[in-house]
């Protein structure tokens, strides 16, 4: 028995106010789909088993480089976090992992692993932070970390990633995603192949420390905080770091960090086709890596994202085991509602993307028909999926509204109660 830090009542009785109405929607879209020979309840059981993590620093409230605005009851701890992160997957039941980043979430392994297993929460892939300097560190990351000129630096952040990695081998993650910030900020600032260089080898020796059952996640990012050169600038590097690490090393996309207008979910297609699609953060952006809630600005992007990896589940493409999870930054919004939205949003595209007629879609595309390949996608994307997602929520328990289910259960209000009020001050993320 797990606890739940939503009173079971409230949400039955938030569900009890809507559950008629869900049910006349979800039997008239039945219908629907039904005449067009797809099974809604088939649909529903494969977005109920959907699930996508909920990063631990995503329950704070973040901030731009210019300030951040607390909100009432931020998390204290790590283990506020994990409180914070059981709320999300009670009530969407589609966050049942929480992705850790350290040094920010460091603490004894078992007290976390115990914390996470009270709500029935388990750990997903473990995060470095080489970015920025941690208290008591001996060498600063100012001008890189795995790739910076002095060696004893890189061994440090060599030293971090392999930290990480041991302390996910006690909660139970199976996978390390390496971020880094390192680059240039002047023509000449550095030498790009020694550069690169470095890093190869700090990768390696982190690669080398894997347990056989792991995967490695490199992710690139096009700029920030560099912003005249990127060691790990765009897909291609970051497949050629990939291909030379080895078969557990696999690419991650955080579908924030491209050009404006980067076709992204071709990107997808290419990282199937040759097996190193690692999994995504998700996320939506309008100018840059705005870490905005996803589907926010994009929706259809999602969805088109959504459709080249449902078209390779459907075909069975081979290391095909994409590992999903939100980052996002809420500077506005209460964090938690955030990210259940966005969690949901997620699911959304999922659901659509199930919807798409693969047969006549193949048929159109064989027959250069432009018109009706994207009148395809568009029918699916289009469809109003709402009832199957609320059905999938409750038939695991979860809330049919969870949004105003958190709100008449006065989670906000009761955590500020006991966690002292957090003071604003400079940029950043939590």
């Amino acid at each position: 028995m797990t606890d739940q830090l939503i009173a079971a009542d409230v949400v039955e009785a938030e569900n009890a106010r809507r559950r008629a109405d869900l049910q006349r929607d979800y039997d008239h879209l039945g219908e629907q789909l039904d005449r067009r020979g797809i099974a809604i309840d088939a649909i529903r059981d494969k977005v109920a088993a959907f699930t996508v993590a909920v990063p631990s620093w995503g329950v704070g409230t973040g901030g731009t480089r210019f300030a951040r605005f607390p909100g009432p009851g931020e998390p204290r701890d790590i283990f506020d976090k994990i409180e914070d992160c059981s709320v999300i997957n009670q009530l969407t039941r589609a966050t049942p992992t929480v992705s850790l980043h350290i040094p920010w979430d460091k603490a004894d392994p078992n007290r976390l692993k115990q914390a996470a297993s009270r709500f029935g929460l388990s750990f997903d892939a473990m995060n470095s932070n080489t970015f920025s300097d941690a208290p008591g560190q001996v060498h600063s990351y100012k001008f890189g970390s795995l790739s910076h000129a002095d060696r004893d630096t890189r061994q440090q952040a060599v030293d971090r990633n392999l930290e990480c990695i041991e302390i996910g081998r006690t909660i139970g993650s199976k996978a390390l995603t390496v971020w880094i910030g390192d680059g240039s900020n002047f023509p000449g600032q550095v030498n790009f192949t020694r550069q690169f260089e470095h890093y190869l080898e700090a990768m390696k020796a982190i690669y080398a420390g894997l347990p056989d059952d792991w995967r490695l996640f490199t992710e690139h990012k096009m700029y920030e905080p560099a912003f005249y050169s990127t060691v790990v600038q765009d897909w291609g590097t970051n497949y050629i770091i990939a291909q030379e690490l080895g078969p557990k090393a696999f690419c991650l996309v955080d579908l924030g960090h491209h050009a404006p207008n980067v076709n992204i979910e071709m990107i997808v297609a290419r990282l199937i086709q040759f097996g190193k699609l690692g999994g995504f953060h998700f996320n939506d952006s309008k100018y840059g890596d705005d870490d905005l809630d996803a589907g926010s600005i994009d929706p259809y992007r999602l969805f088109l994202i959504f459709n080249e990896l449902v078209d390779a589940e459907l075909r069975d493409a081979p290391d095909f085991e994409p590992a999903h999870m939100l980052d996002q930054s809420h500077n506005v919004t209460d964090p938690i509602e955030s990210l259940m939205l966005s969690a949901v949003e997620v699911q959304r595209a999922y659901c659509a993307a199930l919807l798409v007629d693969r047969k006549a879609l193949a048929a159109h595309q064989q027959d250069n028909d432009a018109l009706m390949a994207t009148r395809m996608l568009k029918t699916a994307f289009r469809a109003d999926v709402e009832p199957i997602l609320a059905m999938a929520r409750i038939a695991r328990g979860g809330a049919i509204d969870p949004v105003a289910t958190y709100r008449a259960a006065g989670y906000r209000e009761k955590a500020a109660e006991i966690r002292p009020a957090a003071t604003g001050g400079g940029g950043g993320i939590v």
